[in-house]
């Protein structure tokens, strides 16, 4: 009971997680523009995203454009793409592993071979997660390098978007998710009930039973 706990505790985590990759991937508050200027007449902002770039003006209006071509973007948001993408598939190859090995399923029937099934969904969870981190990573840490670079120009400077914070909380739930399930192993012992037969009694050689086995 304990392991099955485990392993729907690990998969309701994880699903969440996959499910806020793909949020995270479609976002496109990644970048954010930063106000950082003495002017506190705000215009517009500027969002930008792995798939497009959105400008809001300060009336509530919003409008988005789609980045052109892979090849004009920055080496960061090539690698968020893939990463992103691959990250949300291996959710979903995870997701059918676990289910076919948790123990509320029968599509394996040996224990010992469903315990494995489950680990090996724990760690494509694993995976996933940190194949989320690294862009989340890789992105923050070239928006601080460049909001602290005198170099750059007030206007250009962006801040950290929403979508990293909520990747940042997919890849908790990931990693806690998939190490539970790596974690969640039944017992070795049988569980069904171990039923014991005693020794036939043997007859004497009068052909009566031994009164030994009366006693």
């Amino acid at each position: 009971m304990v392991s099955a706990g485990l392993e729907i505790l690990g998969l309701s985590l994880c699903v969440i997680g996959s499910l806020l990759v793909m949020t995270t991937c479609g976002l496109p508050m990644w970048k954010v523009t930063a106000h950082i200027d003495g002017n506190i007449v705000v215009a517009q902002t500027i969002w930008d995203g792995l798939w497009m770039s959105c400008v809001v003006q300060s009336t509530g209006q919003m409008q988005c454009k789609v980045h052109d071509t892979v090849l004009a973007l920055t080496h960061d948001l090539q690698a968020a793409r893939a990463l992103t993408i691959i990250s949300s598939l291996m959710g979903v190859l995870g997701l059918m592993v676990v289910i076919a090995g948790a123990q509320c399923t029968n599509c394996i029937r040996a224990e010992n071979v469903k315990a494995r099934v489950v680990n090996a969904g724990g760690v494509i969870y694993i995976i996933s997660g940190l194949c989320v981190l690294v862009p989340l990573c890789w992105m923050a840490n070239n928006i601080i390098s460049d909001f602290y670079n005198p170099h750059v120009h007030s206007s250009k400077k962006m801040e950290i978007g929403a979508a990293l914070y909520i990747g940042w909380a997919a890849t908790a739930l990931l990693l806690i998710g998939g190490a539970l399930l790596c974690c969640s192993c039944p017992s070795s012992e049988n569980s069904g009930y171990s039923v014991k037969y005693a020794p036939t009694k043997r007859a004497s050689q009068n052909g009566d039973y031994d009164k030994r086995n009366y006693v």
